[in-house]
């Protein structure tokens, strides 16, 4: 009896003593009201973001490498729900997609990981992340208390989630992901879906919390986040967010280091002087994570691009650029930023600070972590005039819009528009490889309706036909003109009259091309209106309407339209309007060259390609050419310089550069000075250049000898002056 009484009171404890290391365990990153508590301690979370799929694996130990150097503890990346299900239940997680590697990547150099999952993501991705299938699913309404879409998000959520749990990924595991975020942004859809919205957003945050990460769970932009569910800032400043609780840590989820870019835009820029003194005035009010957004932005490869319009570089200024080279003074001057930072780390998350202001645009705050412990943040919010103030006895010099950090309460250790990095000297320098001899190979336009094709009465929207298979969808008819037309003998020619919802047309009338017209990312709609070369009898209208990226933002984006919509119509006939909106029309979606798969190395042989010796004449429209090169020498990263065409996409060995424009920039590239509340359109660079001129070739897409370029021109451009050339300081 005894023995069993013993025995019982045994197994009893261990049972305790297992849940108590199992809540140990899962405990091991929490948060109060000063910071994320990591293992007991209180932690200033200084974090970048570097998207996988934005760089190659190749990159990644590089990046992460110039990222722990630069003063980081976390690696913030999204989760991209389109390339890991491109279609329902097959999984990709290979290559630039391998989001495993990438986070033992982060963990092999010591570092943290914000893993956030949304699976909406914004991010200026194709359709904001979400696979294109989804749109398709019966019943489906995107974000919203909807249940088709809920089952889908939940499924591809926990499909990670068990994924990081297999590889023991999460801190509470002895992995490095100590936070994660379900969803993104979502505020502005709360207040537009009223109580669906919010019924959404609190189910988003049961079911995550629900899956047992054992870390705690993020929302940025999202001020009614329910417990225990962070909330968080996104912006240009958070210095006056403040979480929802008082229990909850003061998180700055995406400080924006620069600004992404447009087609028809110019490049934005913001002043490193400017993020320090953002950054600096977010700690200096209690914050304690703070996340670069971009840290390293890379290039959206194939049409990954959102938007619509968005480039396909995504360097957004920021620290590290879109090729891997350090950016200075960004770079450097951030690091001493987190240097000085970090020397008052003790005190910042061990109390309150205390303000003192010393005029109207000068202050104090002031932090002790007791045995004399003591750092102070001198701030000058002054955008025009310096000051001068007084702190224990002593007098400082403040800069106008600067704070200066006394890890001491003595010496300054640092200060926000003091930069003495010089800045860096990038350029582009021809490599050693000879021009490209070129082959090409015309488009057929001339037998459209003989391949795979269907047919309709009306316009049909582009996505709903082409599910994003293809940026091209042709929209073809026919008109049967009298020989009693007055301008066949010497009238005015009469005028197509085509209205499309986005984002590009080309128009050809029997076989020959008529004009192109686009929209731009603030007005997807336009309008192409032309003279055109009718005859008489049947005459062949062809129009190409091609995408420039799926929509990433708005309420319910799914339901946005692409493509000819009309109406379109024909004016200056005899009869006057003639409205072709409603006559059959045929449908064909891509291209021949994207059917025949001329962009790989197999595919290529299929076509008939011309040889080089025509090109310089051969400057039309939907043309694809190809070269073979070897890799230049070295190990600097590499970009083709592609001024001289007009607008296409680009393969390197079967793999997509991304998509190209030479479309030039518009916008105000008047003198930048760092002082004063930072906006994008503040300091931009390029007008009246082409807002991308080079575009990244990964070194690891490269053989050393025979690899295949090839180009699908548009517009018609002139190859013989495209160049290979190297990214050097």
């Amino acid at each position: 009896m005894e023995t069993n009484s013993v025995s019982k009171l045994f197994t009893l404890l261990s049972i305790a003593l297992l849940m108590v290391g199992t809540q140990l365990i899962q405990c091991s990153v929490t948060y109060d009201n000063k910071a994320i508590i990591i293992d007991g301690h209180r932690r200033i979370l200084i974090s970048g973001s570097i998207h996988y799929p934005r760089s190659t694996p190749e990159m990644w130990e590089d990046l992460v490498q110039k990222a722990k150097n630069g003063g980081l503890d976390v690696i913030d990346t999204y989760v991209f729900w389109n390339v890991h299900e491109p279609s329902p239940g097959n999984y990709n997680f290979e290559g630039r997609f391998d989001l495993v590697r990438f986070i033992k990547t982060v963990q092999k150099f010591g570092l943290y990981v914000h893993l956030r999952i949304g699976p909406y993501i914004c991010g200026e991705w194709n359709f904001g992340g979400f696979p294109v299938w989804l749109k398709y699913v019966p019943g489906i309404s995107f974000r919203t208390d909807n249940e088709p879409f809920k089952a889908a998000m939940q499924g591809f959520t926990q499909k990670i989630v068990q994924m990081m749990k297999g590889e023991n990924l999460y801190e509470s595991q002895g992995g490095p992901i100590i936070l994660s975020q379900i969803e993104n942004e979502y505020g502005a859809e709360t207040k537009a879906l009223g109580a669906p919205g919010k019924a959404y957003m609190n189910w988003a945050a049961s079911m995550a919390v629900g899956l047992g990460t054992g870390v705690p769970w993020v929302m940025c932009k999202e001020d009614d986040a329910p417990d225990p569910v962070i909330n968080a800032c996104n912006g240009f400043y958070c210095d006056a967010f403040t979480p929802n609780k008082p229990y909850k840590p003061t998180m700055w989820t995406e400080a924006w280091s620069g600004w992404f870019t447009e087609f028809g835009g110019t490049i934005h820029q913001r002043p490193v002087q400017d993020l320090a003194f953002a950054v600096s005035r977010f700690i200096q009010k209690g914050g304690s994570f703070i996340n670069y957004y971009m840290y390293h932005g890379g290039t959206n490869f194939g049409r990954t691009a959102g938007g619509p319009f968005i480039t396909t570089s995504y360097d957004y200024d920021a620290p590290i650029d879109e090729y891997g080279l350090i950016r200075d003074p960004k770079y450097s001057h951030l690091k001493e930023l987190h240097k000085a930072i970090k020397l008052c780390e003790q005190a910042l998350v061990s109390s309150d600070p205390m303000v003192t202001t010393f005029g109207s645009s000068q202050q104090a705050h002031v932090f002790s972590a007791g045995s004399g412990n003591c750092a102070a943040f001198l701030s000058n919010f002054d955008s025009k005039s310096a000051a001068s103030v007084m702190f224990n006895n002593m007098h400082y010099d403040l800069p106008p819009w600067s704070i200066s950090i006394l890890p001491d309460c003595r010496n300054v250790a640092f200060n926000t528009a003091k930069v003495g990095a010089p800045t860096s000297s990038l350029k582009m320098l021809p490599t050693n490889s000879m021009l490209f001899s070129w082959e090409i190979y015309n488009e057929e336009i001339s037998s459209l309706e003989d391949s795979p094709t269907m047919t309709a009465v009306g316009l049909l929207e582009q996505i709903n036909v082409t599910r994003d298979s293809s940026d091209y969808l042709w929209y073809i008819t026919s008109v049967d003109i009298s020989s009693s037309e007055s301008f066949l003998r010497g009238g005015q020619k009469p005028t197509l009259i085509v209205h499309s919802r986005g984002h590009a047309v080309h128009v050809f009338i029997n076989g020959q091309f008529s004009g192109s017209a686009h929209g731009t990312r603030e007005a997807m709609r336009f309008t192409f209106t032309g003279p055109v070369n009718l005859q008489a009898g049947m005459n062949r209208i062809g129009l190409l309407s091609v995408a420039v990226g799926l929509p990433n933002n708005g309420v319910h984006y799914e339901m946005w339209n692409a493509g000819i919509l009309g109406p379109v119509s024909l004016n200056g006939l005899n009869q006057g309007k003639r409205d072709l909106s409603w006559q059959k029309w045929t449908y064909k979606v891509g291209l021949k060259g994207e059917a025949m798969n001329l962009v790989s190395p197999n595919g290529v042989s299929l076509a008939e390609w011309v040889q080089g010796s025509l090109v310089a004449q051969s400057q039309k429209h939907l043309t694809w050419y190809k070269a073979y090169f070897n890799a230049p020498d070295g190990n600097e990263p590499l970009a083709l310089d592609m001024r001289s065409m007009g607008k296409g996409q680009v393969w390197i060995n079967g793999q997509s550069i991304g998509r190209y424009w030479m479309i030039y920039a518009n916008g105000n590239c008047r003198a930048c000075n760092y002082a004063g509340t930072y906006r994008a359109p503040n300091c931009q660079l390029g007008c009246g250049e082409p807002t991308q001129r080079w575009y990244h070739v990964p070194r690891s897409w490269l053989n050393p000898t025979q690899n295949l370029l090839v180009i699908f021109e548009e517009l018609g451009g002139d190859a013989s002056k495209i160049s290979l050339v190297k990214r050097t300081k």
